[in-house]
């Protein structure tokens, strides 16, 4: 579909629901978790409520050589198995550390009768093996192909992939971490639609330092990545040397989307050390957007001032003295998410164990709307169906009406051994909570998925996907 075609029909499915045809695939149940893609965000907000949550489960530093799994976690407060894992896809290997992960398509190929939602792209993020999940049947999902690490490193020279996208032309990008022997700066993994390694997306010689998250918009001729650090500096957790050397980022890089080449760096300096996850604003005509920088413990919100980008500290998470600690604890901003409607933002303290939600109408001034405390180092405990809660709040994902929040509470292996020990020996959550359309957040008490009761033994569980897609993975052109 060429451009204007498909602004066309975005501006038209934007302001009606479907009808005939259209509206009875919308509706069926199989065609709407699998394959569904959305041709505004508004379409995707007045979608059916999710009954399925996929959620990737390691065993990566517990002391059990178990292969990793993902995990089909009902979601139906109607359903009998509600807050149970239903099904898990065990990996063919142990040592992969399953970590983000996305789709073979999402709404950036609405309209695109070839590429439909139907496949999930699963990375190790210790092992550089790739795995792709059918979840045509979502209860049911299958393993369909693994690429392994030998073919990546072989055909790109990359290791440690981390965030995937799907792009317009339905290929499938991966940011990747590292060089072949785990240094940085890492680059851009392409896969097309069979899912076959292509190539570096990057031009050589990009600039880049460090690489981490990524989020592009077409529209605006842009992609935006941020920055981690190398796997060999992250692998075997965290050490305060390794700031003052400058092993960890702290610039965002505003990319050409059509050379493939940086042509703008921010350096957030000493208030913005370890930008990870970028938001950018799901309306395709927007240029704002925010980064948490996870060690400053800040939000930054992002925009295009003329023909020049700009980023501004707009919050940040003061650290706290605590007894036992040599400094202060900072809050550690690890996970951020962005409601379809560009109006809440929501962000982890990690290490503080607070969850924020923050009014963004206004993305200059945030305002905080709610505050909720799910365990971390500052003592404030909680219990949800009996299970306290260990660790502190991590990974988020909010439903597509933007009612429901889910979150886990384990950021990296070898840092949660460093900070939350217990994760090893207790395992995850996964929680869920209700958001009010006046601001307010609280804990659902009804559903807490315990990851420590698994037969197999504890697990650690990260990132949320729904089959209808989600807000941190699909992007409007």
């Amino acid at each position: 579909m060429r451009r204007r075609d498909f602004l066309k029909v975005a501006a038209a499915t934007t302001l009606v629901e479907p009808t005939g045809i259209a509206r009875a695939f919308f509706h069926d149940e199989h065609a709407h978790a699998a394959h569904t893609t959305y041709a505004s965000p508004r379409q995707a907000m007045q979608s059916e409520p999710e009954k399925i949550a996929f959620v990737t489960a390691t065993y990566e530093a517990t002391g059990r050589k178990e292969p990793d799994f993902l995990a089909i976690v009902d979601v139906d407060p109607k359903s009998p198995t509600y807050s149970q894992v239903i099904d898990r896809i065990v990996m063919p290997f142990a040592g992969d550390e399953l970590h983000h992960f996305g789709w073979n398509a999402c709404s950036s190929c609405h309209g695109d009768p070839k590429h439909h939602r139907q496949y999930l792209v699963i990375p190790g993020l210790r092992s550089t093996r790739i795995h792709i999940v059918d979840v045509a049947d979502p209860r049911r999902p299958k393993l369909h192909k693994v690429i392994a690490p030998e073919e990546i490193i072989g055909k790109t020279g990359l290791t440690a992939p981390h965030t995937v996208h799907c792009l317009p032309t339905g290929e499938i990008m991966v940011s990747m971490l590292g060089d072949k022997n785990g240094n940085a700066p890492g680059g851009f993994l392409l896969l097309n639609d069979k899912f076959d390694v292509t190539g570096r997306w990057e031009t050589p010689g990009s600039g880049m330092r460090f690489n981490y998250d990524f989020w592009y918009q077409p529209r605006h001729n842009v992609m935006v990545s941020s920055e981690w650090g190398a796997p060999n500096t992250i692998k075997d957790g965290f050490k305060v040397p390794d700031v003052a050397e400058g092993r960890y980022g702290r610039k965002l890089n505003f990319w050409d989307w059509n050379d493939r080449r940086i042509v703008e760096s921010i350096d957030l300096g000493e208030a913005g050390l370890i930008p990870l996850e970028v938001r950018f604003h799901h309306d395709p005509a927007s240029t704002h957007g925010f980064v948490g920088a996870a060690l400053s413990s800040s939000i930054w919100h992002w925009h295009q001032d003329g023909k020049k980008w700009k980023a501004d500290k707009v919050i940040q998470v003061e650290p706290v003295p605590q007894k036992g600690w040599p400094f202060p604890v900072p809050g550690l901003i690890t996970d951020l998410v962005l409601s379809l409607d560009d109006r809440w933002l929501y962000f982890s303290d990690w290490l503080h164990g607070d969850l924020r939600r923050y009014d963004v109408s206004d993305p200059a001034h945030p305002k905080l709307a709610a505050q909720v405390w799910l365990g971390g180092v500052l003592g404030k405990k909680e219990t949800v169906k009996g299970r306290p809660l260990n660790g502190g709040p991590q990974m988020l994902q909010i439903s597509l009406d933007g009612k429901r929040l889910y979150v886990t509470n384990s950021l990296y292996s070898t840092w949660d051994n460093q900070f939350y020990p217990d994760l090893a020996k207790a395992g995850s959550t996964l929680l869920q909570l209700d958001c009010a359309a006046d601001g307010g957040l609280t804990i659902n008490p009804n559903f807490c998925v315990d990851f420590g009761k698994e037969s197999t033994g504890p697990v650690r569980a990260h990132e949320i996907r729904f089959p209808g897609g989600d807000c941190t993975s699909d992007i409007w052109v």
